[in-house]
């Protein structure tokens, strides 16, 4: 158990560096997100949040897919932006490679890209059960 284990988390941290790596440096903006997520293999992420960019916040809803994930939780998370020269370049698809456990609470990391290149790492924590070693897909849009 401990060698699949082990296995999966070197699989994800080599398919996560290079989105590490793009997202170096001072982030552009901030962004707060919160709401519900449920999985039976695949899950359902559906929250709102805001963007803080350039002095103004701006009210942003995020939807998404993931595959492989077991659970149903309420996630908080907040992030830093990256390459986000537009604030139109914040709308799009981003994927997304993520590993965690949680049961009653826990915390989880998320690094995702889309098609402008605008990157964002967010760090949340889980209220509920959420096993996952997934690979996601999130729609990210400005408004609500």
């Amino acid at each position: 158990m401990n060698r699949i284990l082990s296995t999966i988390v070197i699989s994800v941290s080599l398919a996560v560096a290079p989105l590490l790596a793009h997202a170096a440096g001072t982030p552009d903006a901030t962004i707060d997100i919160s709401g519900d997520k449920t999985a039976v293999g695949i899950g359902y992420t559906q929250m709102r949040g805001t963007l803080h960019f350039k002095g103004g916040s701006y009210p942003v809803q995020v939807k998404g897919l993931s595959f492989g994930e077991v659970g149903a939780a309420k996630i908080t998370a907040t992030g830093q932006v990256y390459h986000l020269a537009r604030l139109d370049d914040l709308n799009g698809n981003y994927t997304a490679v993520s590993a965690g456990v949680a049961v009653g609470g826990g915390g989880e990391g998320t690094t995702m890209e889309n098609q402008n290149g605008v990157v964002i790492n967010l760090r949340g924590t889980t209220q509920g059960v959420d096993v996952n070693v997934s690979i996601d897909g999130f729609s990210l849009k400005l408004g609500q």
